[in-house]
């Protein structure tokens, strides 16, 4: 049974076009499975998380990622009684904005889209949800309800302050014109916390993000488990697997330590949202959007355990020289195809050059961002490939 503060699929604010009811499905379950049945899901199969698809079958892909939040976020909704099937099409839709080669890509089609508004992945998954997913007879993009896309752009929180400022990633920049253009169709609260559901998607990414890039990086031999040792978070996890398995195999030690890890999080933010919702006592999903902080989240003392374990990784894997050579290649990819659709539109295919030939020089910029952002990695090389008979990650 849903909590008094959870969404209520019943009372949802409804979609930009409207649709009649397809029972027995709720609008939150018909917005999962939309985002499950696009195109743009289906590539996240070979989209990077850190290591390119040739590196190997058993590392993470943004799907398998994308999964992995949803598994942990239902759990989380389920124990505090949340809509689960709101929170798990948030889970699955988040990274649906990512480019090929992971964060690499994305910073390369920013730096390349600096003088065409730029380039941000949580934007990115707006376009395609809203426009770019081309499937439905009435209208572009998925359709999906308020609650859905409010959830998929307030991801990280607010984005603007009461008074109608751009803030946290968007301080510097200001909020990317998708988002912009379309809460002005269809507002979506930019200023407030988004729903409980959206709050346990976005923490649950942040769980299988760090837990899952340890399994990833011991794979991939980038450090060893003594390196872990001394972390406050996972060296406890390990701790834990030694007294219990002194003399375990290197594979199920990782497995053990990373699962420890995932409910020592889990645990945690269970623990800090009772605590948040015994303060204040929320009675409805709007009260829990009016919050002044997030209801569901990391106590103090996990947050700084966190941003340990996040400046390792930083340093340890995302960092790596090994990694930094791959992700160079990566954006040389992504910036010889851009260059090569811009001074020739012939080149990219037929359905996505129709509007090329204008004069606005920076919609066709973002036509050709757009062809690139749903690329995935495999697509990418083979298009460079073709296009200079080069294949930069293998030389």
């Amino acid at each position: 049974m849903r909590a008094p503060y959870a969404s209520d699929p019943a009372k949802s604010r409804g979609r930009l076009v409207p649709e009649p009811e397809a029972p027995p499905r709720t609008p939150f379950e018909r917005d999962r499975d939309r985002i499950i049945h696009s195109s743009a899901f289906r590539r996240l199969k070979h989209k990077t998380q850190v290591f390119v698809y040739h590196e190997g079958d058993h590392y993470r892909t943004r799907l398998t990622h994308s999964i992995e939040v949803a598994q942990i976020a239902r759990s989380i909704a389920r124990a505090l009684r949340l809509d689960e099937d709101l929170t798990e099409a948030l889970a699955l839709a988040h990274d649906l904005g990512h480019t090929p080669f992971g964060h690499a890509g994305e910073r390369e089609l920013d730096r390349l889209m600096r003088d065409h508004g730029g380039f941000d992945h949580n934007a990115q998954s707006l376009r395609i949800v809203t426009r770019l997913e081309r499937r439905y007879a009435a209208f572009d993009g998925l359709n999906l309800t308020w609650e859905t896309l409010e959830g998929l752009v307030k991801h990280n929180g607010p984005l603007i302050d009461g008074e109608g400022h751009a803030q946290g990633a968007y301080r510097e920049t200001g909020l990317p014109a998708a988002i912009i253009d379309y809460a002005e169709a269809h507002d979506l609260m930019l200023a407030s916390f988004a729903s409980a559901e959206a709050q346990a998607a976005a923490i649950a990414d942040d769980i299988a993000y760090n837990a899952h890039d340890i399994d990833d990086g011991l794979r991939a031999g980038l450090f060893d488990v003594i390196d872990l040792g001394d972390d406050p978070l996972v060296g406890a996890a390990l701790a834990q697997v030694l007294k219990a398995y002194p003399r375990l195999e290197r594979p199920r030690m990782i497995h053990e330590t990373v699962r420890r890890l995932i409910s020592a999080m889990v645990g945690d933010v269970l623990a800090e949202s009772g605590r948040q919702l015994r303060a204040f006592k929320p009675t409805s999903a709007e009260e829990v959007r009016a919050l002044r902080m997030p209801m569901v989240s990391f106590g103090a003392q996990m947050k700084e355990k966190n941003r340990v374990l996040q400046a390792f990784l930083s340093h340890r894997m995302y960092r790596h020289e090994r990694v930094l050579a791959i992700m160079e290649r990566a954006q040389r990819v992504i910036r010889d195809l851009f260059e090569a659709y811009m001074d020739k539109p012939a080149l990219m295919p037929a359905d996505w050059r129709e509007d090329s030939f204008t004069d606005d020089r920076s919609g066709f910029a973002r036509q050709v961002c757009d062809f690139i952002a749903g690329m995935t990695d495999r697509y990418a090389l083979d298009q460079h490939k073709k296009l200079f008979d080069l294949d930069p990650l293998f030389r």
